[in-house]
């Protein structure tokens, strides 16, 4: 496989258009239409920024024999736009909706998993109540290809779990996360802030009620490999 084409497989398979990954590099779309279509290689400073946007190091990227072709095809297998939809439904359809608890896999935990009908299976499980802390995962034909930690307390009066809920269920495509970046309801508020990329980020969420925080919560995670 050519240079071209590989650029080409691992845009596609992490979900970006030409336009979004030139937004990405600080670079024109025509650039990336040239590395595509072999009219032009990244200098070392483009396959740096390739190599940390996709987690791929960059031998693989540009060596052109079949054992790093094997790997990186394997690596680029997964279109990452197909398991955030299969993400957002499974998080719609576990805590949110208080739907698919399964049995407890440790002492005084809660657990949840939901199975997709495209190889994708979702387990959340955490520990604790009003002061928690837990992970969600999602595994692709029996291997774990992702997976994001929380850890979160309630710090206020007035806490509302059902406002939580209503507003996991209304997670998006475009940050798969926790919550839209910003929910109102009522005399609640609820806030979410994250950096990086669904393959390596931070965030962090909190809910006021009228100017007083009351909750908060942490959360990391990213690509399994």
């Amino acid at each position: 496989m050519v240079l071209s084409e590989k650029l080409q497989l691992l845009r596609k398979k992490n979900g970006y258009s030409q336009e979004q990954l030139a937004d990405k590099l600080g670079i024109a779309r025509q650039t990336v239409s040239k590395w595509e279509n072999g009219q032009a290689v990244p200098e070392l400073k483009g396959l740096i920024q390739l190599s940390e946007l996709y987690g791929v190091t960059i031998d693989r990227i540009v060596k052109e024999d079949d054992s790093c072709n094997i790997l990186l095809l394997e690596k680029a297998n997964i279109d990452m736009r197909d398991m955030i939809s299969f993400l957002v439904l499974a998080k719609r359809n576990t805590y949110a909706s208080k739907e698919n608890q399964v049995k407890a896999c440790r002492v005084n935990s809660h657990d949840y998993m939901f199975k997709g009908n495209d190889g994708y299976t979702y387990y959340d499980t955490y520990l604790g109540g009003e002061c928690f802390t837990g992970e969600e995962a999602v595994w692709y034909h029996d291997n774990p290809v992702w997976s994001m930690n929380y850890s979160g307390r309630v710090i206020g009066d007035n806490f509302d779990g059902d406002f939580l809920k209503e507003v996991l269920m209304a997670v998006p495509k475009e940050l798969p996360y926790r919550g839209p970046e910003i929910y109102n309801k009522g005399e609640y508020v609820y806030h979410c802030k994250v950096n990086g990329e669904f393959i390596w980020f931070q965030g962090y969420e909190e809910i006021f009620y009228l100017d007083d925080k009351i909750y908060e919560c942490y959360f990391h995670g990213g690509i399994v490999r």
